[in-house]
Formats: structure tokens, sequence, C-alpha cells
């Protein structure tokens, strides 16, 4: 398995990538929030090699708006994740299973040469999907022993524990196994 983070604004823009293989950065929210440290995350991200993913908090509604705002933000590089985090917003509200779905299509549609994956936690995928849609892949979050969430779908990315920050570990053989499956060449 591979060590990986994910880091919003609420990180250091120069984070420890030591041991690491890949890092997660959100860069929207809705519409109109951009990660303040996104292009600094980035650079330490690629300075140190890793594999880079972009997250997208998604809101209920404007979901073709939210989708061109995200990929109008994160940096288009090919082999970069893109990932859509669908959860409860702030507001107590969040975007239902047709929206979390037409937002991942339209992702894909938009950056053909991304692949896009959805960000849950275990509740969400065992009590609110209903569609099992998670376009490219499962990103699931449940804090249990690294590599052990306890679903019973195909996972690519694991958030096991968010203390000190969010770790994940990637269901890979190796980094090039990740960067191949992520279309870097």
């Amino acid at each position: 398995m591979l060590r990986g983070i994910d880091v919003s604004a609420y990180q250091s823009s120069s984070y420890d990538t030591d041991g690491l293989s890949f890092v997660f950065i959100k860069a929207t929210e809705g519409r109109s929030y951009v990660n303040p440290k996104l292009a600094a995350q980035t650079k330490t991200a690629r300075d140190a090699g890793l594999v880079v993913g972009f997250y997208h908090f998604l809101w209920p509604g404007n979901l073709a708006a939210q989708a061109e705002y995200f990929v109008g933000k994160a940096p288009e590089r090919a082999g970069d994740i893109l990932a859509v985090d669908w959860e409860t917003t702030g507001a107590g509200t969040h975007a239902s299973n047709a929206e979390k779905d037409r937002f991942i299509r339209k992702v894909r549609e938009l950056r053909p040469k991304n692949r896009v994956v959805l960000y849950c936690n275990r509740h969400f995928w065992l009590n609110v999907d209903t569609t099992s849609y998670a376009g490219d892949g499962l990103w699931i979050a449940d804090y249990v022993t690294a590599g052990k969430p306890r679903i019973k779908a195909k996972w690519r990315f694991h958030q096991y524990t968010d203390d000190p920050l969010d770790k994940n570990v990637a269901d890979f053989q190796s980094r090039a196994a990740l960067r191949t499956w992520a279309g870097q060449a």
C-alpha cells in the first residue's frame, strides 16, 4: 500500500512529504472559494515527485457551474487525479446522488485526460449513496486500520485518520502502478 495525505488551507504549504507517494490538495468549494495555498501546496507535491490530486468540496445546486469552476482553478496536467468531496456542508445540506453523479460526469467531460474519483465517508457510501457511481474510483473515509475500510465496494484510496492530519493509503502495488493508472507517462 502506498501512503499519502490530503491537505487544505488548514495545513502548511511546506508539509512533510517523506515516505509519501501521493497528495490530494483542496482546490475549490462551491462556486466562490479557492484554496489560497493551492499553488504553494501543489509546488511542494510536484517538487517531491508525488502523484497529485485535487479535490472540490461539492455543494448542492449549480453542478455544471461548480464543475467548470473546479476545472478552471485546479492545475491542468496529465496524470493528475481530480476528486469530488461529497459530504455534509457547513449549512447542513449535501448534494443529492443525481447531483454528485452529474458533477463527476461533467468533470470527466471537461477533463477527459484525468481520472475523476469520489471521496465520501463510510456513512455516506453505505446510507446516503444510492447509485454506487464513483467515476474512476472510490476514495473512502473510514477511521480504522489503514487499508481496511469497512465496505464491500472496490476502493482506490482510503483515508484512515485525521489525527494529526488526513492520512491515506492507496490500493496500488507501487508508485509506478499508481502513475500508470493516473495516466502519467
